[in-house]
């Protein structure tokens, strides 16, 4: 496997379409090399990508489902049976939902997927990370979640209403932020530093997908949002831009940005750690 000379490794997740295909081809670009944690396949016919993977630029790893803990703990344990370390973890799985959906666990989905999966994979990561060169972590977030009005673990978990874009997952990517906060010292004990980032405006839309937006959103995202490589450089810089000795801080348009219901944050942490320790861990 010739590498050349691409020093930097990153994992992304989601990095098989939208913004994380962007970023993956961005940094390949810069030449990185990168492991990929996808549930889809990469597109066939993307020569860069295509290329990469002939060189072991870019290895992939799949799973059906990351919000299934048999199938995601069977690619972390190949990832952490193949790989030496990771200098960037982008932890950038995620979606919209059109209705009311749970996970095998029997939590809510987006809840599931966007703030407690991407605990669980820095968890079993973190030993790469702590070998990497950057020693950096990048969840990505959203604005969305300064519309979260009501804000709980139970209705995390088990929400009473549903509103696209708004409900769930806008509370999904606060308790991410959150979680991203409250971690942050605790991390800095290995020398790791982790921040929320949110991506901006992206048309991200797939073609005969159901996007999870109100119809409202979905038009403006065909007619004004910027192309996914937007949301990439935003990633891009959180993590290596001005910010990058920062940690535990949510970046909105690059600029550090308070967040709603701090004093939830310890909260958070606790309950996802208490689900990775006690239902990840322990589950065969």
């Amino acid at each position: 496997m010739n590498k050349g000379q691409r020093d930097n490794i990153a994992a992304i997740t989601g990095a098989s379409a939208g913004i994380g295909l962007a970023l993956t081809r961005k940094l390949l670009s810069e030449n990185w090399q990168v492991v990929a944690l996808n549930r889809s396949d990469f597109p066939p016919d993307d020569s860069i990508i295509q290329e990469a993977v002939q060189r072991g630029w870019l290895r992939i790893y799949k799973t059906d489902d990351l919000a299934d803990y048999a199938a995601l703990r069977r690619a972390l344990e190949e990832i952490k049976h193949k790989e030496q370390r990771i200098d960037i973890l982008f932890n950038n799985a995620g979606g919209s939902f059109s209705k009311l959906s749970y996970s095998k666990q029997e939590r809510e989905y987006h809840y599931e997927l966007m703030t407690v999966v991407p605990y669980i994979i820095l968890m079993e990561l973190k030993e790469l990370i702590k070998s990497g060169r950057l020693k950096t972590v990048i969840n990505t977030s959203s604005s969305a979640l300064k519309f979260t009005k009501e804000f709980t673990i139970a209705n995390l978990e088990r929400p009473k209403t549903f509103r696209k874009l708004l409900g769930p997952y806008a509370a999904s990517k606060l308790a991410l932020s959150l979680w991203t906060q409250s971690i942050a010292p605790q991390l800095a004990k290995d020398d790791i530093k982790i921040r929320s980032v949110d991506p901006g405006g992206n048309n991200t839309l797939r073609k005969g997908g159901k996007s999870g937006l109100p119809l409202v959103v979905t038009l403006l995202m065909k007619l004004f949002f910027s192309p996914p490589t937007h949301g990439a450089s935003r990633l891009y810089e959180g993590a290596l831009g001005q910010h990058r000795n920062e940690t535990g801080v949510f970046l909105l348009k690059d600029q550090v940005a308070e967040l709603k219901f701090k004093d939830q944050a310890r909260n958070v942490l606790e309950r996802i750690h208490a689900i990775y320790e006690h239902e990840f861990c322990l589950s065969p």
